[in-house]
């Protein structure tokens, strides 16, 4: 079993808050997360699996099961709670009650349904926390673990897979799933096809410039109808949407989102990667590079961090810049490069925002200076960056 680094933030949150949610896709590893900390928690914990029929008829009256354990010291887990958006208010209720800290451990696969109940039933008394797919600091920061973790992404049934073939069929099945069981459960009404059209054209724009019009002429849809497919997929942690840095200089600065998928592996499922080869020799490996670092990069920012691109119509670009509390801006440049060099547009966009420090992230080994506060940055020493 591979340790996850939320773990530990997670058991401190359940001393502090009535709530802790934790948010991820499917299949990330929330349930085997929520069953390792119903283990080790120390006090009597119960485990509801709204997937299961056995655990809704359980529920058949929310509040006389639940009401059972006010007052106790038992922990109750909730999983799939998307299914039962009505627990909500009465979570509160029950929380309102006994506001001790850690009475509910509940888990969803987000949705804008999900966010809503909850930010309007238990404001004040929730924390969450998102559970990401593996990353380097927990697998692993060699060569070859990084490459295996680039072209299977890190999904643990993708990762563990036996092979690149065994990885892959799990990937392309992950993807039928989603579309024709997990997306309709959320009621959402899409044709399968279609969605999976627009996922793989996304694959294809991967890192670039999102431009919707574009996208709407090729599915013969709507701009209002892209938008609803991109938030659709962005909502439950497929894709992320990249913003760009605003800034009061007197520049023109590209306004449009940047569509990353989020897990390398699902973007080489749809890329049709099977292994490592493919990936090499494929026209996009300069931005699958790019995508699988700033997840890496995002996923371990502390609270209240901030990351964007920032780009101006004269050229000046920096591929990530990331934002700390009452720190000057960090700008990340990320090369599939064994000697990455940095281009006149990156050297514009520091001076332009006043950056101190840069990093240029590769498939390295060594750090080294590039000049003016830059250095070069293996992907195992990327915590080196807000320390």
């Amino acid at each position: 079993m591979v340790p996850r680094n939320l773990k530990e933030k997670i058991i401190r949150s359940l001393a502090h808050f009535p709530v802790v949610g934790i948010l991820g896709s499917r299949q990330v590893g929330k349930t085997t997360l929520a069953k390792e900390i119903k283990t080790n928690i120390g006090r009597h914990s119960v485990y509801l699996d709204l997937e299961l029929p056995s655990d809704t008829n359980k529920l058949q009256d929310p509040e006389l099961y639940l009401g059972q354990f006010t007052g106790t010291d038992t922990l109750v887990i909730i999983d799939e709670i998307q299914r039962m958006p009505g627990l909500f208010p009465l979570l509160r209720a029950l929380v309102d009650q006994d506001r001790k800290p850690g009475r509910f451990l509940i888990l969803g696969s987000a949705s804008r349904d999900l966010i809503k109940q909850s930010s309007e039933s238990l404001a004040g008394r929730v924390i969450y926390h998102e559970l990401m797919p593996f990353n380097a600091k927990e697998v692993g920061t060699s060569r070859d673990i990084i490459d295996k973790l680039w072209l299977y992404g890190g999904y643990p049934d993708s990762f563990l897979a036996g092979s690149n073939e065994e990885s892959f069929n799990w990937r392309q099945a992950f993807i039928a799933t989603y579309l024709e069981r997990d997306i309709p459960q959320l009621g959402i009404r899409i044709p399968a096809p279609q969605l999976r059209r627009f996922w793989t054209m996304i694959a294809h724009c991967h890192g670039q410039l999102w431009n919707s019009s574009m996208i709407a002429k090729s599915l013969e849809v709507t701009a209002p109808t892209v938008k609803h497919y991109l938030d659709i997929l962005e909502e439950t942690f497929i894709v992320r949407q990249l913003r760009p840095y605003y800034t009061n200089i007197k520049k023109r600065l590209v306004k449009s989102p940047k569509v990353y998928i989020r897990d390398s592996g699902l973007l080489h499922a749809l890329l049709m990667n099977r292994t490592l080869d493919d990936l090499l020799g494929h026209p996009q490996i300069g931005n699958s590079w790019e995508g699988f670092i700033i997840e890496q990069v995002i996923g371990f920012l502390p609270p209240g961090w901030e990351a964007y691109f920032y780009r101006t119509g004269a050229g000046a670009e920096i591929d990530l810049v990331i934002f700390g509390t009452q720190r000057k801006p960090i700008a990340l440049e990320i090369k599939y490069s064994s000697a990455p060099k940095l281009s006149r547009g990156f050297w514009s966009a520091f001076e332009d925002l006043g950056c101190e420090t840069g990093y240029a992230i590769f498939p390295g080994s060594e750090s080294y200076p590039l000049g003016r506060g830059v250095y070069t940055l293996p992907l195992g020493e990327i915590d080196r960056i807000v320390s």
